[in-house]
């Protein structure tokens, strides 16, 4: 069986439009000397359809000292990583996460205190631009850790036989819940169901990294062994992980306030498209777009948007 690293490797590889590499470069270029890798994931990934989406890109940079000018930007971003930006180049539109190779390696392992890196990064990714053979190598390690990160977490919460696709659905429903997200329930078997042959193959190496010990029998992954402590061990993690992820959902958004032009905008984009709601946007929102997310989250919550 082809290892877990060698799989992450090889999808991290693979070819994507070339528009993607051309805007990734182009964002590379704006943090000349700190700029390591950008990496591309998310929906527009999966659906392969660019015209008039937000495509979903991360760069990964050397400190974060390197990458800006303005030393409070620096700070924020070390302090609630990560910082995030929009971009335009050739006709797309892009939002732009900022994290530090340290960050992003740390934010994938099973230690990290919140889920927001290694839930998105157990799921398809490429590396479409990067600053050496080394970086890439270092990529590699970061996201193949993500994803026994996810899996020992579902593991924890299933029972002690269970489908591997299902397995992987438990996983991406546990992170949605720990998010403030515009997600309808059906979303994490949406997701597995764009390529499932993907997370069947990197499924079955994932399993023999993680913490609670697994292995597959026929069609199913078994819990072998005395487990107690290792799942009692991650249950107790998930009540300060769900607690952290809602909260840290509000501060990036109220940092993106700051940081991210047209963000109020985009925020209402995504909630409309994924919870169905007719949220308009109103001038005087715009312009005190911090205010505004204050208002906007409780009506949110009271109508399921967010959850």
């Amino acid at each position: 069986m082809i290892s877990l690293r060698q799989s992450i490797s090889a999808e991290l590889a693979t070819p994507v439009n070339p528009q993607i590499n051309e805007f990734a470069e182009h964002i590379a270029q704006q943090y000349l000397g700190a700029a390591m890798a950008v990496l591309f994931y998310g929906s527009c990934l999966r659906s392969e359809k660019l015209e008039g989406e937000m495509l979903d890109f991360y760069v990964i940079v050397s400190n974060y000292d390197d990458a800006y000018e303005k030393p409070w930007m620096a700070k924020w971003n070390r302090r609630i990583p990560p910082n995030v930006f929009p971009y335009n180049f050739n006709g797309l539109a892009a939002k732009v996460a900022i994290l530090s190779m340290d960050d992003f390696a740390n934010l994938c392992k099973p230690e990290a205190d919140n889920i927001s890196v290694w839930a998105r990064f157990s799921q398809p990714v490429r590396l479409v631009w990067r600053i050496n053979e080394d970086t890439e190598q270092a990529i590699a390690n970061a996201v193949a850790s993500a994803v026994p990160t996810l899996l020992n977490a579902a593991l924890a919460h299933s029972d002690r036989e269970v489908g591997l696709l299902d397995l992987w659905e438990s996983g991406f429903a546990l992170t949605y819940g720990a998010e403030l997200r515009a997600e309808s329930k059906s979303r994490p078997g949406d997701v597995i169901k764009f390529d499932p042959e993907r997370y069947i193959q990197i499924g079955k190496a994932g399993l023999y990294h993680c913490r609670i010990a697994a292995e597959i029998r026929g069609d199913k992954v078994h819990i072998v062994g005395d487990n107690r402590f290792r799942v009692e061990q991650e249950l107790s993690r998930w009540p300060a992980l769900r607690r952290r992820g809602k909260w840290l959902t509000i501060l990036r958004l109220g940092k993106a306030a700051f940081t991210y032009a047209g963000g109020i905008d985009y925020l209402a984009w995504k909630i409309n498209r994924h919870a169905g709601t007719n949220i308009t946007i109103r001038p005087w929102q715009r312009k005190w777009p911090f205010i505004a997310a204050i208002f906007l989250l409780p009506k949110l919550l009271a109508k399921g948007a967010v959850k």
